[in-house]
């Protein structure tokens, strides 16, 4: 194989990116991605210990168990939106009822930035519709 009939770097990452944006299209992308990280402050904060100095400060709730269930399901119904696109009103819908259950549960929804990315998330799944494919004899201007 010479030199020249090599497939370059270039040409495969420009490829690799356009069908990225190709399946990133066909799906509600951004309310997963919302989803998935709504998830993390929620499970994450509630076990956190913070110390400063000699001083221990715990945010260790009573349902514990609870926000480390409502952040798994968080991710999992972000990660549904992705990668089945045709049941994204559900997972919106669950997503934004587990962002009002955290407000209870989870230390006000992990302080509020848990709850604002599931809240948002959830309603990007729910109103997202796909769009209509472009016809061969039409062209963009």
């Amino acid at each position: 194989m010479s030199a020249d009939t090599r497939p370059r770097l270039i040409d495969t990452l420009g490829r690799t990116r356009r069908s990225f944006w190709d399946w990133r299209g066909r799906r509600p992308f951004w309310g997963g991605l919302l989803c998935i990280l709504a998830g993390i402050p929620i499970m994450y904060i509630p076990y956190q210990t913070m110390t400063l100095g000699d001083l221990s400060i715990r945010l260790a709730t009573t349902a514990g168990a609870g926000s480390l269930i409502i952040g798994v399901l968080l991710i999992v119904l972000g990660l549904t939106m992705w990668f089945q696109p045709h049941s994204r009103v559900f997972a919106g819908v669950a997503a934004i009822l587990l962002a009002l259950v955290s407000l209870v549960v989870s230390n006000f929804g992990a302080f509020l930035v848990g709850f604002l990315l599931a809240l948002i998330g959830g309603a990007l799944g729910v109103s997202w519709a796909p769009g209509k494919p472009a016809v061969e004899g039409e062209h963009a201007d």
